[in-house]
Order: C-alpha cells, then structure tokens, then sequence
C-alpha cells in the first residue's frame, strides 16, 4: 500500500548523524549541510499540510485489522472529502520515448548557460571573463567592480551565476575569495581552469624602449615580475584589473605606460602587443569556481570534488591531524587545504603552563576533497569531523573540470 511504501522508505532512507530527520529532495539534503541558502528569489512552496485534504493515514475503523503496524484508511471519508478536479484531459502518449525525461543535474553543467547572466570582476577582455565564457560558452557576461559586487549580484538575483578565481599556479590563493565564501551564502556549483598568457600592451606606435612603468593587477604584476625587469621596466603600478589598465592606458594615451593584460584586451582597446607570454613561468594556470544561488545534486558517476570549511576549539596537540584523519581513515584524498584569519574569534588561549596565558592566532581550514556528497563515506568522514570542530560548512559539491587548459 501507499502508507506502507511512505513507512518502509522512511525505514531505509540514509541518515546523515549530524542532520535532524526531516523529509526533503536531496537538493535540499545537501543543501542543509552547507547551512541554508539565502532565498533572494521567492518561490511560491505548497504546504506539506493541506487543510482542504482529507488526511492519508485517517484513523482505522473499529476492528479493522492493521497492516505492518499502520492503520487502514477510511474510504469513504477520503471520497467525501476529495477536491474537485477540472475536468481537462490528461496528455497521451502512443509512443512511450515520447514521455518527457526529467532535468537531471548533469543537464544544468553541460549545457551551454544559453540565456544565463553570469557575473565575474573586472572589465570586458578580462582572464576572469574568458573563463566565464568556458564555463558557460553561450552566456552573457557582466562585468562587476569588485568581487563582492559579484558575490551581492548572485545573491539579490541580479545574475544567475558568477565565476571567480579561486588559485593560480604563480599566484597562489585570492584570499579574498576565501574569505567571501564563508561571508555570503552561494555555493560552488563547479570550476573551471584557465591558462593565463600575459602580453605586454601599449598604444600604436610605443616601444619597448620607451616604456617606463607598467601597470596591472598586482598578481599580473607578480607574475611576470622577472621578464618586466630583463625588459628594462623598472616601475609598476597596481590597478584592480588586467583589462582595467589597458582600458587606462587606451583612455589616458599613456606614451610612456604600458599594461600587462591578454591579447582580448589588446584588441578590444586598440593597444599594440608588445611581446607575448611574458608571465616568469610559461605553465601558469588560474582555477575558477562557478558560484550560484542554490547547489546541485552530487552524482558519483563522474569526477566530483567536495569544498569545506571549519574551524577547531579544542586545541590539543595533533588536534589538526586528528580532525584530517577522518578523511585518510576512509581513503578520501585532500587536494588543497588552506588556512585562513578566524575573524570572529581571532586569538585562542594556550594551556595555562605558565604564569602568564599565551595567546595564539585562530584559524579556519578550508578543504577541498576528492569526492562527492553523494557517497555515504564522504557523509560519515564529515558526521565525524564534527567530533572535533565546532561547525562543518559544506561550500559546494561539484564536478571537477577534467578538460584541457
């Protein structure tokens, strides 16, 4: 029967140990372990309770046997209290591959983001923007000032997407990133690789000789560090974008300034490329993720990668070991772990082995695993974190971008 169906699925449904029971999608399961997304769009939601219902598991008759230990329903008050239906003919199918399939999630990552607003820093020609297009070949981009512009325009539902950089192979990690991830409430949905060719830009007819500073984004600027000093350009100058300083140099006819920035810039500003590949090493790859409002439902039928925040109280010697060994006890392997500022509470107080207390920096672990929300090891690894940090935030489970960079 349909009760005892409700009541055996209930029985054998998995239950994560840090999750209170409740009926909901996986969506949402997976949801609630990276703490509830902030609604900016309303979405009309029927209630689970319908008042203008008759109650599915009534009160069994006086007598009537019990099935698997669940009442029978009344019949007759489920008749008398059925709602009116319109009288509109149901859809016919004569062949059954004519039946609709239903959207699945990997349906939402391949396709091309027709009709998406994606949002990324910077301004047009920029290395995020090209990796917005990757991402989402078919999109339309919309360039934002800031990082947190972008993350605010996710969440107010001005785009649906946004693809920031996360690492680079030179660089390092945009901490920035790191630290807006735990501020606001999106979730990574994927990422994406990009390799980063840096060219040395400048108005039609300046050489090389003629250029005293270059500008660009500081890890632009660090990146190719030792080819502008072999050049002979001693000064630098910082700027929010790569883009941004060639768009300046374009608008201000810098004769003595050039930028560092992509071919895309030069040709969209009308600058001269200088030389090419300048960055000090020739593999420099950037990693970006693609945020959105809600999250996507893990799969384990294809690479995933799990991010994940959390901070330790109780600091023991090899608190920290303690806390990763959950993931090495189950063979789940850790691609990056990185530390960051633990700004609510910022100092931790040592044992007190001497006379005056010692106060120590706090941190925040972010993690990234090589696995899926979706496989029940990954759930219990982090059911068992839990023992040893004070919260476990999931960031986002998704596909790892196997392609080519």
């Amino acid at each position: 029967s349909l009760t005892s169906a409700v009541a055996m699925a209930s029985m054998t449904a998995p239950r994560l140990p840090f999750l209170a029971a409740r009926t909901c999608s996986a969506a949402a399961a997976f949801s609630s372990l990276s703490s509830s997304p902030l609604q900016c769009c309303p979405v009309k939601r029927t209630s689970a309770t319908n008042t203008n219902s008759a109650p599915l598991l009534s009160a069994s008759r006086p007598g009537a046997p019990a099935a698997d230990g669940v009442g029978s329903a009344d019949l007759n008050r489920l008749r008398a209290s059925a709602m009116p239906v319109a009288d509109s003919p149901l859809p016919t199918y004569t062949d059954p591959h004519e039946l609709p399939r239903p959207l699945t999630g990997a349906d939402l990552m391949e396709s091309g983001g027709e009709g998406l607003k994606v949002a990324y820093q910077g301004f047009p020609g920029a290395y995020s923007e090209s990796a917005a297009k990757k991402a989402y070949p078919h999109c339309q981009t919309v360039p934002c000032e800031h990082f947190d512009t972008a993350f605010q325009a996710v969440e107010n539902c001005t785009v649906d997407r946004a693809v920031l950089p996360l690492e680079n192979t030179l660089g390092g990690s945009i901490h920035r990133n790191y630290d807006l991830l735990l501020r606001h409430e999106l979730h990574i949905v994927g990422d994406v690789r990009l390799a980063v060719r840096h060219c040395l830009l400048a108005n039609r007819g300046v050489k090389i000789g003629d250029l005293r500073s270059v500008m660009s984004h500081p890890q632009a600027l660090a990146q190719c560090e030792h080819t502008l000093t072999e050049l002979g350009i001693e000064q630098r100058q910082a700027v929010d974008d790569t883009a941004g300083a060639a768009k300046l140099v374009t608008e201000q006819m810098l004769q003595d300034t050039g930028a560092v920035a992509s071919s895309l810039a030069a040709e969209l500003y009308g600058l001269d490329i200088l030389a090419e590949n300048i960055q000090d090493e020739k593999e420099n790859v950037t990693r970006f993720m693609m945020l959105a409002r809600e999250p996507i439902v893990p799969q384990v039928d294809k690479p995933f990668k799990t991010s994940i925040v959390f901070p330790l109280e109780d600091w023991k010697p090899a608190q920290l070991l303690k806390a990763l060994a959950v993931f090495a006890l189950r063979d789940i392997n850790l691609t990056k772990i990185e530390s960051r500022p633990h700004k609510k509470r910022p100092f931790r107080v040592a044992d007190d082995t001497f006379s005056t207390p010692v106060k120590y920096f706090n941190y925040l672990f972010y993690v990234d695993l090589e696995a899926s929300m979706a496989d029940p090891k990954t759930r219990k690894a982090l059911g068992n974190l839990e023992e040893f940090a004070p919260f476990v935030r999931v960031l986002g489970s998704y596909p790892t971008d196997v392609s080519e960079v």
